[in-house]
């Protein structure tokens, strides 16, 4: 696939789900994708953005860099290793599977992880 129009939530679905040991489940009312049952993406309401983990000693260089793309939810976000991304701004899928397999491998066990390193060379769709 490569180039996105613009990153859609069956975008997001589709690649995390494609990521190991990734399950889909509803939580605060919206789809959360999880390994080994840790959230490691979640779609907001609307579709439009996504939250990921993210060290929170990285978030603040992310949104100085690329604000239009990265932010927190003012509020909620502050004290947690959570970032948002809004999916518009995402350049392709390529962007967006290193996205969503940056925040996997921080979610997922150690050993899970150590195992599935090459886990951004996964096949796309």
């Amino acid at each position: 696939m490569g180039a996105l129009s613009m990153a859609t939530a069956a975008d997001v679905r589709r690649i995390a789900l494609s990521l190991p040991e990734t399950e889909e489940k509803l939580a605060w009312g919206m789809p959360t994708f999880r390994v080994r049952n840790k959230i490691f993406v979640s779609l907001a309401d609307d579709d439009a953005s996504i939250g990921v983990k993210c060290p929170i000693e990285d978030r603040v260089e992310l949104i100085a860099s690329e604000p239009d793309k990265f932010f927190l939810k003012e509020g909620h976000d502050d004290h947690y290793a959570w970032l948002r991304v809004r999916l518009a701004a995402v350049e392709d899928e390529q962007e967006l599977r290193a996205i969503l397999a940056d925040s996997w491998r921080q979610a997922a066990p150690r050993r899970l992880a150590e195992e599935h390193r090459d886990v951004l060379d996964l096949p796309t769709g």
